[in-house]
């Protein structure tokens, strides 16, 4: 192998391992970003059902109890 081919082959691995860690660090960023949506989406979901099966709860509660005076 020649001192050309050797400075190419050096060259050419050193600018494909800088594109990986590129694309490593991206695909890090992107799925950081949907873990993070994802984790916002399911709280405020788990919040909206438990504050809507309070509210059903209460409202039976407040039935029942304005059909037992009667």
């Amino acid at each position: 192998m020649t001192q050309c081919q050797k400075l190419s082959f050096s060259l050419f691995t050193t600018l494909l391992l800088l594109g990986c860690a590129e694309l490593k660090q991206a695909g890090k960023e992107v799925g950081h970003a949907t873990r993070d949506a994802t984790t916002a989406i399911g709280h405020a979901t788990r919040d909206t059902t438990k504050a809507i099966g309070h509210a059903s709860r209460d409202a039976v509660t407040n039935i029942s109890n304005d059909l037992s005076k009667e």
